[in-house]
């Protein structure tokens, strides 16, 4: 088992990588619904800061949610600890501090995603600027993921990375699946009918599930059939289900892995009683705010388990230098 500091590192970088690329896939999802939006609906702009859980922390800097405020806000602020670039300069300087058990070219490869989006995301982009923009981090990020996985051993450094990869993607699985609650359609017209289906077409599109989709279950985009894939499906990389498998999977090889376990089974299980058809009528939001909540008790107990040392066991600071916690 490795030091608990380089697992954790190793965790929240990977954890910080994801996170950058899952807020650039919710952006675009953002960003193709109000391109097709019928002239007639509006979007909450206010209702995603809270899909993104930031509702709080954005109105302590801003005055109005509008969407030149929020997209600075997510993209780029460094204010907010979980902007794109303050997640991707968080990642990097974990890269760097503890490249010795990452491959080679992964320092490299994470500089130039950090050296592309410190050129490219400052200033003022329109919708189609901005989505191309993050389309290039998402590409670049992929890459990475590309990289770990074809050339790291399956040891302990690669299965913390696989850990802090699937509890952030779980998270922002459910954050992507749950934009649509903030899109305010006009009802019982053929406009609203028509724009449905385009709004669960793009959530598709945004987790690059849309082809798997259309392969496996429909030609059409219904709320029921895109709701069942994105959180009970196990072949696609980035539904829930598929996230907490590879968690399950994970921590089960771990030492004394039991009080985490509690956690997975626990989400798990409540993952397995939801309905999609009956999530698609009313409470979609309401359950994935208790997914959320699953995700971070796991996410508690893992910290605890094998991040937080007892007090004895913690090297002395002559011994290892100051702490740099996230």
């Amino acid at each position: 088992m490795m030091l608990s500091r380089v697992a954790e590192k190793l965790y929240w970088m990977t954890r910080f990588m994801e996170r950058a690329e899952d807020t650039s896939r919710l952006i675009n999802a953002v960003t193709l619904m109000t391109l097709d939006m019928p002239g007639d609906a509006t979007f909450g702009w206010d209702s995603l800061l809270k899909v993104a859980g930031l509702d709080e922390l954005f109105f302590e800097h801003y005055p109005e949610a509008n969407e030149s405020a929020v997209m600075r806000f997510l993209i780029q602020d460094e204010r907010n600890p979980s902007s794109i670039m303050t997640c991707i300069a968080h990642a990097r300087e974990n890269t760097r501090t503890f490249r010795e058990v990452l491959p080679w070219e992964s320092w490299e490869w994470v500089n130039e995603l950090y050296l592309f989006a410190k050129k490219a995301l400052p200033g003022e982009l329109d919708r189609r600027q901005r989505y191309e923009v993050l389309q290039g981090i998402i590409r670049r990020r992929q890459s990475i993921v590309g990289l770990l996985s074809g050339t790291m051993s399956s040891d302990d450094a690669y299965q913390f990375l696989r850990l802090g990869r699937n509890i952030e993607r779980a998270d922002m699985t459910s954050r992507i699946l749950d934009v649509s609650h903030a899109v305010i359609l006009p009802t019982d017209t053929p406009a609203g009918e028509q724009y449905n289906d385009l709004l669960w077409m793009n959530i598709l599109k945004a987790l690059s599930a849309y082809q798997m989709y259309r392969r496996h279950i429909s030609v059409h985009a219904s709320s029921t059939q895109v709701i069942g894939l994105l959180l009970h499906d196990l072949r696609f990389p980035r539904t829930i289900n598929h996230c907490l498998t590879e968690i399950a999977d994970v921590v089960q090889a771990l030492p004394q892995p039991e009080s985490v376990m509690v956690s997975v089974r626990t989400s798990q299980d409540m993952l397995a009683s939801a309905n999609s058809e009956a999530l698609a009528k009313a409470g979609l939001h309401e359950f994935i705010d208790q997914l959320q909540i699953g995700l971070t008790r796991i996410d508690t107990a893992l910290r605890e388990r094998y991040f937080r040392l007892p007090e004895i066991q913690r090297p002395s600071p002559s011994a290892e230098g100051a702490s740099d916690s996230e």
